[in-house]
Order: C-alpha cells, then structure tokens, then sequence
C-alpha cells in the first residue's frame, strides 16, 4: 500500500472518473439513507404507532449521528490512514441498516438511524480529506462540485425509489435496499480504493491526539469562518429535508409518489449550481464566489420570507423561491470546504470532520427548529432559513473574508 506525497498529486488537467464516482457513491451513503425513507414518514408513524413527532425524530437522529461520527473518522483517517475508517464504517452503516429494518418500535427505528448515520458518515468525511491529498486549493473546489454531479443523484433518484419501493414492499423495504447499496459500495471501496495519506499527515498525525487538533483548528478564524458559514448555508437544505413531507403532501396535498419528483426537482437546482460553479471556478476563485453567492442566498430567503408569511400564490410562490434558495448550496459547499480544507492541509481528515460534524449538526438544531414551530404552514421553515442565511453571510464576510486579509491562494 503506497502513499502518496503532497507533492505527488494528480494533474489538474486530468479528471480522474473512477475516483469521483467511487468517492461520490460512498458519500452518497448519507443522502441515500436520509431521502429514500422520506415518502414512508407517514406509513412509518402508523406501521410503528409512531406519532408524527416520533417519525420526524428518526430524521433529527440520523442527523445528530452524521454530526457526531463525523468527529471520530477525520482525525482516524489522519492517523491510521484513509482507507480503515471508510471501511470499518461501511459496514456499521450495513448492520445498522439491517437493525432499521427489522424495528418493531419507534424507539428501535430511532436508535437504529443514530447508529447507521454514525457508519455513514464515514465516506463523506474521509473522501473530502482524500480530495484534498490529491489537489490543491482550486482543484480541490472544482473536484468537490464534479462529485456533487455523482452525489446529487440521491435525493432525486432516491425518494423515487423509495416511494416505489413503498407501494412494492412497504416501508422496511427501503432499509433492505440500503444494506444491499452499501455492500456494494463497500465492496467497491474494499477493491479500488487507494491509500493517499501523505506522509507529511502521517507524521504530523502522530504529534497531537484529535482534541489537540481541534483545538488548534478552533483558533483558525478563517477555519470558523467556513465551517460556520457553509454549516448555516447546508442548515436551509436541513430544514426543508425535515419539513418537505409535512409541506408538500399535507399542507400542499401532493401524493407520496408525487413527493419524489418535487423532492428530486431541488435536487436538480443543487447539482446544477455545482456545475455553474465549476465553471466560474475557472475565471474566480472560490472566495470570490462565496462572497457574492453568501448575499444572494440572503435575498432569496428574504423574498421566501416575505412569500410565507403573506401567503400571496402559496405553493406556487414558496416552491420556486425554495428551488432558488436551496440552488445556493451548490454555490457554498464546495468552496467552503475547499477554503477549509487549504487552512491547514496537514488537518485535511480533522478539518473534514469538523466541517461535517458542524454542518449535521446546525442541521440538526435548525430541523428540530422548524418542527418546534410547526404550524402547518411555510412560515416556521422560511423563518429559520432566513435567520441561517444571515448568519452564514455574517460569518462568510466577517471571518472567512474579511477584507484586511485577502482571499486563500489557489
């Protein structure tokens, strides 16, 4: 098993398919595991005699265990390398998976989602961290958006299974195809993946125990910057995860099988700001973007805002504001992690864990926000989108780009 050195990285002119899809299918893990039970909410509460608040908890569950493994990989792929956490987590995500199915309670299907987001996160994290082993700042941003492009396919592809999947077999058959996904992709993983821990990581690893990284990375300011400002961006594709069955099937009427296609519509407005993005890439850099792409965030959330509370053409105001609202994501993410990530590459796995744990777990706290509030209408989401937004703008323009330092070099 070879490992590869900072400087032996791959050409920015090449694109190297294979790893992208492999990196994008094992994040994909996460996304699959959230969105394809989202159309059995319903027959979940009723199958399990579940309430409505107990259903929603299997999602706020889900996300805290994305947030908290997330904390144990990133700084386990710097020590031990990338490939032992990637598939030691696959297969806690295949066991866990195996549990949710076989749930005979709300109590067991909740522990269950806590336990499969801690396997599933593993393949986010530790891929991000490898991302950045074999490129540099740019590249980075612009490999992270072609990976979105693979990843993507999730949240549309998957509450349309899952609502198939639901008239086919009934709820639990959504958990029987997750075991079977990450089998495969653990196996493809197990087979193709490389080692690409560089040995200047490796060493540095070996100095300081994870808390002593994190802490070192806390005083970043710029780090803070990015983690919080793509954490409250990614918080507004929480919530509306969270709220969308509630919304879109009782309050807009829209059947389950009808959900996956609006659900998935999003989806399309996501991976196609990341291909945007990385064509902007090629004429600005990424805090270039994220500068501008912050504020127009702010304004469409504002006009949801506005849109919900006023309740002016209801479903067909609030839907499109969504769709553009939720688009900025695709402007966000990837270069918040790749301005992260170029902080301190020496941290690449710790950074990545970092990013992700705060992500999930704004996510966590703004869902659980929005179901607090819920009134059965658009108001509680918009709400907490909108107040997100301004946070991540603040945070954006205040620590990650503030003007007396200048942007990170590419």
């Amino acid at each position: 098993m070879t490992v590869q050195s900072q400087t032996d990285r791959t050409p920015p002119d090449h694109t190297p398919w294979g790893l992208v899809i492999l990196l994008g299918s094992l994040t994909a893990m996460g996304p699959v595991a959230i969105d394809m039970y989202l159309p059995s909410l319903p027959a979940i509460a009723s199958g399990l005699h579940a309430t409505p608040g107990e259903a929603q908890a299997t999602v706020s569950a889900f996300l805290a265990g994305m947030a908290v493994g997330q904390l144990f990989y990133g700084p386990a792929s710097d020590r031990l390398g990338r490939r032992p956490p990637i598939l030691f987590g696959t297969v806690i995500y295949v066991i866990a998976s195996i549990a949710c199915a076989l749930a005979v309670s709300p109590a067991m299907l909740i522990g269950g989602r806590f336990v499969q987001a801690l396997g599933a996160c593993a393949g986010g994290v530790v891929s991000r961290a490898i991302i950045r082993d074999r490129f540099n700042h740019s590249e980075t941003a612009r490999v992270l958006s072609l990976m979105m492009l693979i990843m993507g396919l999730a949240p549309i592809l998957a509450p349309l299974l899952g609502g198939a999947l639901l008239g086919l077999g009934g709820w639990r058959l959504n958990f029987w195809f997750m075991v079977a996904f990450g089998v495969a992709v653990g196996l493809a993983g197990l087979w193709r993946l490389t080692e690409s821990r560089s040995e200047e990581t490796t060493a540095h690893a070996a100095t300081e125990t994870p808390l002593q990284a994190y802490w070192a990375l806390t005083r970043e300011p710029r780090l803070v910057g990015y983690a919080l400002a793509g954490a409250l961006n990614g918080a507004t594709l929480f919530t509306y995860i969270a709220s969308s069955p509630d919304l879109l099937i009782k309050t807009y009427g829209i059947s389950p099988q009808a959900f996956g296609w609006a659900f998935g519509l999003n989806a399309v407005g996501i991976i196609g700001s990341n291909q945007v993005n990385r064509y902007f890439l090629r004429r600005h850099t990424p805090d270039q973007i994220l500068a501008k792409s912050s504020l127009v965030a702010v304004g469409f959330g504002v006009l949801l805002l506005i849109a919900a509370l006023t309740g002016v053409g209801e479903r067909w105001s609030v839907l499109p504001l969504l769709f553009l609202l939720l688009s900025t994501y695709g402007f966000m993410q990837g270069n918040t992690m790749a301005g992260a990530l170029n902080v301190d590459p020496r941290r690449a796995g710790a950074i990545s864990a970092m990013m992700g744990a705060v992500s999930f777990g704004t996510g966590a706290l703004a869902s659980a926000a929005a179901g607090v509030l819920h009134d059965g209408t658009p108001r509680p989401m918009a709400i907490v989108m909108v107040a997100a937004l301004v946070g991540s703008a603040l945070c954006m323009h205040r620590l990650a780009l503030p003007k007396d330092r200048g942007s990170v070099p590419a």
